[in-house]
């Protein structure tokens, strides 16, 4: 009997070494969750998308050396992301995307409420778009008369440690909106959420310049990493120096 031809090369190369990798992470992520992968694993679940053929785990594992953590790396902006190696502009966006879509959902969970009554959604939509900054916001939520939510403005930005606030550019935009009280709220990246005595004045200051337009300033809330801190709460929030 004449021996077999030898059977001709496959036309299909090889997968990628990653790509079982790929599908069991999918695979875990369908079936567990989030809870099922490690925060870097998650990383790499985003990173597939905007790089295809690469291996990204050591990627997703700089990026979060890099920032300190998945929530810093997602709230870094775009030029802090390209700076790091292997990120190009179509990856940094992707990754800022991901923030975007967070703060349209927390955002939206305010819609149409009673912002006094629903104050924890308050709280974590202001450290979704705030607590990982690295420059001073100073962020205004503008209330109607029932407490909803008429906008959300970032009126000012600074630097590392401090951010200029004008209470008559704070009353004029209230009234361009017939807003009827105000939720005042900035960051402090240091991470540490205490008022400073400079905050403390400001916040006076808006008071004072609101009280005779029947402004109300329910709150004053200072976002950090490691937590917030509302000027009411503390006894702050007043006319009086």
């Amino acid at each position: 009997m004449p021996p077999m031809p030898p059977m001709p090369p496959s036309s299909t190369p090889d997968l990628p070494h990653y790509h079982g990798h790929r599908e069991r992470l999918r695979a875990r992520f369908r079936e567990g969750g989030a809870d099922a992968l490690a925060d870097y694993e998650l990383l790499e679940l985003l990173l597939f998308r905007s790089i295809p053929r690469r291996d990204t785990k050591a990627l997703a594992k700089a990026l979060i050396a890099h920032f300190g953590s998945l929530a810093e790396v997602l709230s870094a902006d775009h030029a802090a992301l390209c700076e790091v190696a292997g990120i190009k502009e179509a990856t940094a966006t992707d990754l800022t995307l991901v923030r975007a879509a967070a703060n349209a959902v927390t955002r939206g969970n305010l819609s149409g409420r009673d912002v006094m009554s629903s104050f924890a959604d308050v709280l974590t939509y202001c450290r979704a778009a705030m607590a990982f900054s690295d420059i001073e916001e100073f962020r205004i939520l503008f209330l109607d008369r029932k407490n909803q939510l008429l906008r959300d403005e970032v009126q000012q930005t600074g630097t590392v440690d401090h951010t200029p606030v004008y209470p008559r550019e704070v009353v004029k935009r209230a009234l361009e909106l017939n807003a009827t009280a105000l939720i005042l709220v900035h960051n402090h990246p240091s991470g540490d959420p205490t008022p400073s005595r400079a905050d403390v004045a400001m916040t006076t200051e808006i008071i004072k310049a609101a009280a005779p337009l029947g402004l109300t300033i329910h709150d004053h809330l200072i976002i950090a990493r490691d937590g917030h801190t509302s000027l009411k709460a503390l006894g702050l929030l007043h006319a009086d120096t």
